[in-house]
């Protein structure tokens, strides 16, 4: 079979984990005889200097005609650092999301068995955790309207806006996953205090009708943020709006014990983005220490939601984790004797293809 992925590295650490992305897809490859078709565009701070614009119009046409995009991370600290600037790399971030039509973020946290001793909190809380955080992508405060600030510069404002479609079709992607999983969703909103909340929460209940064998309860998300630190084992899958799941997903993420472990999954109306959680980490750029792990797992989502290969999906899955077994990993995760990102890269690769380990 052959597939067209639109590649792009962006910012920091982008480019070199997604090299070490783009050698599994290889290695797959050669294994199943499937044939990658790569074309590179740029999109972030990168993009910024280069046209002027953080997702600029080639790059956006190239993932419309993809069959899915790989995604490494945007971020530069003369943006983050510079609150004047008109112009940031997350912009373009915001306006893939937006013209792609990517609703929903589904990212998978688990924690690894040889790993449950890097997580910052008791083996016995951890143990076992296995989440599917879902969160809606497209509208909310990131997006509402009106957005400013006043005149004299000493008031600003944001809009939180959700129209009940937009909740509805998040919702049931997440139904659909508790289908395949333990048949439990938790909805987490703030529907004591927020209109848009009670409108989640009205329009969950409503969905929930139709899936009749999934168990649906709420939680407010203050109490949401506790029970991931305290209990994080009750939660199966959990649905929630943008900037809520922002949070929450950024806060699981430690739950496994390093940020660069987690993949992610953008679900399209038409092409799927797939990248790790975490940010460009500027400080590690060009030094060949940064883990690829969660990159890695990201092409394993491509395989599986994008490609619709799930034997494809599970060897990257299980190489990573023969890789975790095998200690060789970056520094994040062993301090002692850390491989490098490109080491790392090499020995999934060549564990994909049956090579000597």
């Amino acid at each position: 079979m052959e597939f067209k992925i639109a590649v792009l590295p962006g910012d920091g650490i982008g480019p070199e984990i997604i090299d070490q992305a783009k050698k599994v897809i290889i290695a797959v490859g050669k294994k199943f005889k499937h044939t990658f078709i790569f074309k590179y565009g740029l999109v972030g701070a990168i993009a910024i200097d280069k046209t002027g614009n953080p997702l600029p119009a080639e790059t956006l046409d190239l993932c419309k005609s993809s069959d899915a995009v790989l995604f490494g991370a945007i971020g530069d600290p003369k943006y983050d650092n510079n609150p004047a600037a008109k112009v940031r790399p997350e912009q373009g971030l915001l306006a893939m999301r937006k013209e792609l039509g990517l609703y929903a973020n589904v990212r998978p946290v688990t924690t690894f068995p040889s790993l449950i001793d890097k997580s910052p909190l008791k083996k016995e809380i951890v143990q076992g955790v296995d989440i599917m955080m879902i969160r809606e992508l497209t509208g909310g405060i990131y997006f509402g309207k009106p957005q400013g600030r006043s005149e004299d510069g000493n008031t600003a404002y944001d809009s939180c806006v959700y129209s009940r479609y937009e909740i509805e079709r998040v919702v049931k992607l997440a139904c659909e996953y508790a289908m395949s999983r333990s048949k439990k969703i938790t909805v987490v909103d703030k529907a004591n205090v927020l209109a848009t909340s009670r409108l989640w929460r009205e329009t969950a209940l409503i969905i929930g009708k139709e899936y009749k064998e999934v168990t649906m309860d709420f939680m407010f998300v203050d109490n949401a943020a506790m029970q991931l630190i305290q209990n994080p084992g009750r939660f199966d899958v959990i649905v929630t709006e943008n900037m809520f799941g922002d949070i929450l997903s950024d806060e699981a993420s430690v739950l496994t014990g390093s940020l660069g472990l987690l993949p992610s999954a953008s679900i399209g109306l038409s092409t799927s983005v797939f990248e790790p959680i975490h940010g460009s980490y500027p400080q590690a750029a060009g030094k060949n220490i940064a883990n690829p792990l969660g990159t890695i797992l990201s092409v394993a989502m491509m395989f599986d939601l994008a490609f619709n290969l799930k034997t494809e999906a599970e060897i990257i899955q299980s190489a990573v984790e023969k890789s975790i077994e095998n200690d060789f990993v970056t520094e994040d995760l062993n301090r002692a004797h850390p491989k490098s990102t490109s080491d790392v890269g090499d020995w999934i690769s060549n564990y994909i293809q049956g090579g000597p380990h």
